[in-house]
């Protein structure tokens, strides 16, 4: 019998990380992401997983680190406030290579903002909120059913590549319950990181300079290697040589970047003759793809590209799509941070519309829907 069951997205969320093999979770609750960490508090245990409610959010994503390195499989949840507090950590953690995720249900800022209403203004911070130039991995579901997908493909992509993924839900998607089948465990791909051989031979970040993946010993097991958050070697001791810096920090960024094919995830409708392209992720996409429907019915080519990752950025799925496209719509919940990045990929084939939302409501499809009918209205008058 399907496993059918009406749940809010940060359920579907703990489930899907219970589901990829979660063993370990340190947070501090916050809104609106508090959900997941009571969740675990709950089920962990039962699997014989630890949970911890830490102090603050620094202390919560330094314990999943150090779980982490045990061989633990670790989760932290948090929201805007609580992000800003891990970012020197998820700096560390992508130097150090340590795989780890984390869920950021985000929420109006700056600063404490309107807690409990919904925002999508973490985008830039998910990518370049850390200093310097890091891997890490960023995915965006768009419905209750891909909370449980996504934070499973979280945690196979940190554990295959060695990095920090970053789950950005948003209140809406985190509170509103749908009805979903959860797939048998035995169907679920669950990927976990390589392990070396034998402790005598293990150099702890030995790779392919070209962007290998170093094999990863748990600490407690017989190896014995050492992590900093100084440029190391591929002993894992510090150096100060400009080459060895040079070398590190190309290999973990390129172990993303050359692999940004596998890791691109998206949704399409209507792309294959729209001349009015839709871009957008989370929870504005429910009312986008809406809008892009209706305006279909109503004699409008519109299509709608949602990406389900956000980082690395998906250029290359544009040049699929751009031939017939003579409009590019991004509706978000900020003032244009998904917008830049979607202007860099279209590379000025079409002109690029900002629809930005920032008063802590969710989109109208009819707010989506006019801009999509006025802008097609022009462009026919322009053709005359």
């Amino acid at each position: 019998m399907p496993n059918a069951k009406l749940m809010q997205g940060n359920e579907a969320c703990t489930l899907g990380a219970l589901a990829a093999g979660l063993e370990f979770f340190a947070g501090y609750p916050i809104t609106p992401s508090t959900e997941i960490a009571e969740l675990c508090a709950e089920e962990l245990p039962k699997l014989g997983g630890k949970f911890l409610q830490m102090e603050d959010e620094i202390g919560s994503i330094a314990a999943i680190i150090g779980a982490s390195l045990t061989g633990k499989k670790s989760m932290t949840a948090t929201s805007g406030p609580g992000f800003s507090l891990m970012q020197e950590c998820i700096g560390y953690s992508s130097l150090c290579e340590i795989p780890i995720v984390i869920i950021n249900v985000q929420r109006m800022g700056p600063s404490t903002g309107m807690p409990t209403s919904p925002a999508q203004g973490d985008v830039m911070q998910a990518r370049w909120g850390t200093h310097g130039d890091h891997p890490v991995i960023v995915l965006a579901p768009g419905n209750v059913k891909e909370c449980f997908e996504l934070t499973v493909r979280a945690f196979n992509l940190a554990e295959k590549y060695r990095v920090p993924v970053i789950v950005l839900m948003d209140e809406v998607i985190g509170h509103m319950r749908e009805k979903v089948i959860l797939p048998e465990q035995s169907s679920i791909k669950v990927v976990n990181r390589k392990a070396p051989a034998a402790p005598g031979s293990y150099v702890p970040y030995a790779a392919d300079p070209n962007g290998g993946v170093p094999d990863m010993a748990p600490f407690g097991e017989g190896f014995r290697w050492h992590v900093t958050g100084l440029f190391h070697d591929e002993t894992g001791f510090p150096s100060n040589k400009g080459e060895v810096a040079d070398t590190l920090l190309r290999r973990i960024n390129l172990k993303v970047e050359k692999n940004e094919p596998e890791i691109r995830d998206y949704a399409v409708e209507g792309v294959d003759d729209c001349d009015t392209l839709v871009v957008t992720f989370g929870c504005s996409a429910m009312s986008a793809l809406s809008a892009v429907r209706q305006a279909r019915k109503n004699g409008i080519k519109a299509g709608l590209l949602r990406l389900k990752t956000i980082w690395p950025f998906p250029e290359a799925t544009f040049d699929g799509i751009m031939g017939h496209v003579k409009r590019v719509i991004v509706p978000e919940m900020n003032l244009g941070q998904l917008a830049g990045e979607v202007e860099r990929a279209v590379a000025r084939r079409a002109a690029v519309e900002r629809l930005g939302k920032v008063n802590g409501e969710l989109f109208r499809p009819e707010e989506i829907l006019s801009v999509i009918t006025n802008g097609a209205a022009r462009t026919a008058e322009a053709s005359k």
